[in-house]
């Protein structure tokens, strides 16, 4: 076992909800992968992101902006930052963005391309309502990445964490849903898994997966 999953599975601090961890977390949260968890998560969702020229997408729980940048540098015709923490959006450079949760996107429907989701799903206790929502904004064959921490590495006992300004460590809360899980709740709202990574420390079938990045096509 690495250095690094000892660790994960060693750290037992205060868990925050996700409003909370993100309030204490905003001013050291840079909008790149800063961690290898990060590192690794992003190579599976880059390796699942299509074509984004001339594209509407939505940088759904954008945080700091680190999809929404991606998207743009990879020629995306506009790129929407949503996120429900007021703390992260304020230190999000991107020009189109506003405070929503993932169950209540306030966009129409079949007005986005492309939805990116990283790492943010596993804060909400049930899927469907936010799975929904990314389905009715999606338009038709568009597609939705959607990426966490992997259900087994949590149950584990790993924890996403963070050192805040007052130098304490926290946990911010987190519920693991499995591939099935969003799969069944991907039926639901007329999408259908099109591609996936599980992979660990070291890429694709490389030890325990510790990330899965799901990609999902609208009918």
């Amino acid at each position: 076992m690495t250095e690094l999953l000892k660790r994960l599975l060693r750290w037992r601090p205060a868990v925050l909800s996700s409003l909370d961890a993100y309030e204490k977390w905003a001013s050291r949260y840079p909008p790149h992968a800063h961690n290898t968890l990060m590192e690794v998560e992003e190579a599976a969702m880059r390796a699942l992101i299509p074509d984004l020229a001339g594209k509407v997408v939505l940088d759904l729980a954008s945080g700091t902006g680190r999809y929404g940048q991606i998207a743009s540098d990879m020629g995306a015709r506009r790129v929407i930052a949503l996120d429900n923490s007021p703390h992260m959006l304020r230190a999000n450079a991107l020009p189109w963005r506003g405070l929503a949760s993932c169950e209540a996107i306030p966009l129409q429907s079949e007005s986005v391309d492309v939805v990116i989701c990283g790492l943010a799903l596993g804060h909400l206790p049930t899927l469907q309502p936010a799975i929904s929502e990314i389905g009715r904004v999606l338009r038709t064959e568009g597609c939705a990445l959607i990426s966490d921490l992997h259900p087994d590495l949590f149950r584990s006992g790993a924890q996403r964490t963070f050192q805040g300004e007052d130098g304490k460590h926290y946990a911010v809360e987190h519920y693991p849903h499995r591939t099935q899980d969003y799969v069944a709740a991907a039926k639901a709202s007329s999408m259908a898994l099109d591609d996936q990574r599980q992979p660990g420390m070291h890429g694709e079938r490389q030890g325990h997966p510790i990330v899965v990045a799901l990609r999902f096509r609208r009918a």
